[in-house]
């Protein structure tokens, strides 16, 4: 498979960029900034360098073209502030996923966060993040071009992954390696069954391939 990973020198898009190279993949993530490309290589990703806060939505088709998959997990980071909420975490993903249905990649797999909804009130940063999350999410569930399958991690740690997870439509609060994040998002793009889920994903039991072939039904 050809997947394509927007927001490709994020911590979580770095470790799956190594788990998807170390298992045949072909993959490829998007970066802002050139001097990032060292990092995917490494990773064993190959590094496609486009704003996707000012990237037109043809400009972002061309990178997506040709591929099987396409994985959303860019962000704005921690230390933003409230406008790059929105075009990143909220613009971006909106982006991507429209840029993706004009290049025929019906697979689109999103990290987005728990709690993330539209309707969510409060003006602190924090809040309008997961508002942003929350609308980018529900745009995302409209898009009939699509298969899509969102991903609504826990707390992130930076702690060595377990590789057993609770993923299940609503798992409550709790916290998850970014290391099993991205195994579990590896899985996912694997598994089309999953396509119209939203997902929250904490530490738990399962084993990660256990835990999608679950919710996939299988």
């Amino acid at each position: 498979m050809r997947i394509v990973i927007a927001g490709g020198h994020g911590q979580i898009a770095l470790r799956l960029e190594r788990l998807l190279a170390a298992r045949g993949d072909e993959v490829a993530g998007i970066i802002r900034r050139a001097e990032q490309a060292e990092d995917l290589r490494a990773a064993g990703a190959e590094p496609l360098v486009c704003d996707l806060e000012s990237a037109s939505e043809d400009e972002v088709a061309e990178l997506l073209r040709g591929a099987d998959a396409v994985v959303f997990a860019a962000g704005a980071g921690p230390n933003s502030g409230t406008e790059r909420k929105d075009t990143v975490d909220r613009g971006a993903a909106v982006l991507v996923a429209d840029a993706a249905a004009r290049a025929g990649v019906r697979r689109y797999v999103v990290v987005s966060s728990m709690g993330a909804d539209p309707e969510h009130r409060g003006d602190g940063v924090f809040d309008v993040y997961l508002r942003a999350k929350g609308e980018a999410d529900a745009y995302v569930r409209g898009h009939a071009a699509l298969d899509w399958t969102i991903l609504r991690p826990g707390q992130l740690t930076d702690e060595a992954g377990t590789g057993l997870v609770r993923l299940e439509a609503a798992t409550g609060r709790g916290p998850v390696p970014r290391d099993d994040v991205a195994a579990v998002l590896a899985e996912l793009v694997d598994t089309p069954a999953t396509a119209g889920l939203t997902l929250e994903l904490i530490s738990g039991s399962a084993p990660v391939s256990v835990a999608v072939k679950a919710v996939a039904g299988n």
